[in-house]
């Protein structure tokens, strides 16, 4: 959650059920498909585009190293396809998520979250040839989608920026729109992709390997939603599908897998969440510069995101939602609440009280499928906000509210001095080394899950001496 202020009312509701940001395709889908006809340009109206888009996704990663291997793996792809001619540019956004889109004028994006989760450069590469095959084989066919993906771009980059009152409804018309192609158009752009890495010289079974990572990554994080499995094959059909190109395009051990060039180039990469956004670590939440924590009831999940702080439980039936609110002096918290809240707040559930020495109000608001825990929290001169919905008004809502407000605290100066940034260091297997040792060093939740997923292996399986790993390490 960055230090960016709230203004005017939000359809926080909304947000809370749907509890999902702007994503591009997790499974390295697309967004961006050329229309017919339409120019390729790459000039100023674009880069407008461009500027909203990256500042909605955390800003650039800054990584030359990186940044360099990927725009030459691009510029190899590019002269292996029907159209040598045509211009891309590659740029890596902030964001710890994985992911991967293109936009339709050439641009294409990749998050730090699917570097560092891929394993060598072929990997990469099968992502930006599949991204770049959405561009290639025109599967935007109308030159209207062109300017109506432009005017979304624009509208999500400015509510997640600026928080209107469509915040929620316009980032979940984006989530469909911009991060989905039809089932049949994720595997026409894999099969031309993988076509197009082996002309490239990479290793055609760098699609199938990454696809085996992604199902993982996703089994994961939960990220197997309805919304995902109507706009993308199943894993397991498009790994197979893609091991059938691959061996046609001949056996394992083809191509270059550039796997030393491109573990070299991870090295030092961040991980995780930006510390000057917060950092979520399991169930909690603290953000240094802002001087906020709390902690999630059990088995929610977080997500730290632009602006705010998600959280859901397993089947989705829970939510939370923590934020910072723009305060006019002197308004109280009563009508932080009242301002900030659209729907209807019930009569005689404001109550004000004091938790942890700050000034909080907590009211009640009922829906018509859901039920909402709202509070307001005063730490020094910033308002937060932690509101939590249960579908049909569970029961246990109460008890979950109550708890999680009651670790809303002030982190002191000391404490925030102490949260170090995460980031991936290479290492060389010794002798006597195994998965779980390696692992032991990582300071994360679920150390050895996290060590396995990011560098590919399966559990139980031994490492090799001499070859290098990805750790994660403060």
């Amino acid at each position: 959650m960055q230090d960016r202020r709230h203004r005017g009312k939000i359809r926080i509701a909304a947000g809370l059920m749907l509890a999902g940001l702007v994503s591009g395709c997790s499974s390295f889908g697309g967004n961006g498909a050329l229309p017919a006809n339409a120019p390729r340009v790459l000039g100023p109206d674009r880069d407008r585009d461009h500027i909203r888009l990256v500042s909605a996704f955390g800003g650039e990663g800054r990584a030359p190293q990186l940044q360099r291997l990927l725009t030459d793996a691009v510029n190899r792809l590019v002269m292996a396809t029907d159209r040598p001619d045509e211009s891309y540019q590659v740029t890596i956004l902030n964001s710890p998520v994985v992911n991967a889109f293109a936009l339709p004028n050439g641009r294409l994006y990749v998050t730090r979250g699917l570097l560092a989760l891929a394993n060598d450069t072929s990997e990469v590469a099968a992502v930006l040839s599949h991204e770049i095959a959405h561009v290639t084989l025109r599967h935007a066919s109308q030159r209207s989608e062109l300017q109506a993906r432009s005017e979304l771009i624009e509208r999500v980059a400015e509510n997640v920026l600026n928080n209107s009152q469509e915040l929620a409804v316009v980032q979940d018309q984006a989530r469909s729109t911009l991060a989905s192609f039809s089932r049949s158009q994720e595997l026409e752009a894999d099969q031309t992709g993988i076509t197009v890495l082996t002309r490239a010289g990479f290793d055609p079974y760098g699609a199938p390997r990454f696809l085996t990572a992604l199902g993982r990554s996703a089994s994961s994080s939960g990220n197997t939603g309805p919304d995902r499995v109507a706009s993308h094959p199943s894993t397991a059909a498009r790994v197979a599908k893609a091991l059938q190109a691959a061996r046609r395009a001949g056996p394992p051990g083809m191509g270059e897998t550039g796997r030393l060039e491109y573990l070299t180039a991870l090295d030092g990469l961040s991980y995780g969440d930006d510390p000057s956004d917060g950092v979520v670590k399991g169930r909690r939440f603290i953000h240094a510069r802002l001087g906020v924590a709390f902690e999630a009831p059990p088995g929610f999940t977080l997500e730290n995101t632009s602006q705010a702080v998600l959280g859901s439980s397993s089947d989705g039936e829970r939510r939370l939602l923590f934020d910072a609110a723009d305060t006019p002096a002197g308004q109280s918290l009563e009508e932080v609440l009242r301002s900030t809240w659209t729907d209807t707040i019930e009569t005689g559930s404001l109550v004000t009280t004091t938790l942890n020495d700050l000034p909080v109000v907590t009211a009640l608001s009922n829906g018509k499928e859901w039920t909402f825990r709202l509070s307001a929290i005063r730490i020094g001169n910033t308002t937060y906000r932690l509101i939590m919905a249960a579908r049909s008004g569970g029961p246990d809502l109460e008890d979950m509210f109550q708890r999680t407000l009651g670790s809303i605290r002030q982190v002191q100066p000391e404490e925030a001095r102490r949260i170090r940034p995460l980031k991936l260091q290479i290492v060389t297997a010794q002798r006597g080394d195994t998965a779980q040792s390696l692992a032991a060093r990582m300071p994360v939740d679920k150390a050895l899950d996290r060590f396995l997923l990011l560098n590919g292996l399966d559990r139980g399986g031994p490492l090799r001496i001499g070859e290098r790993y990805k750790l994660i390490v403060e």
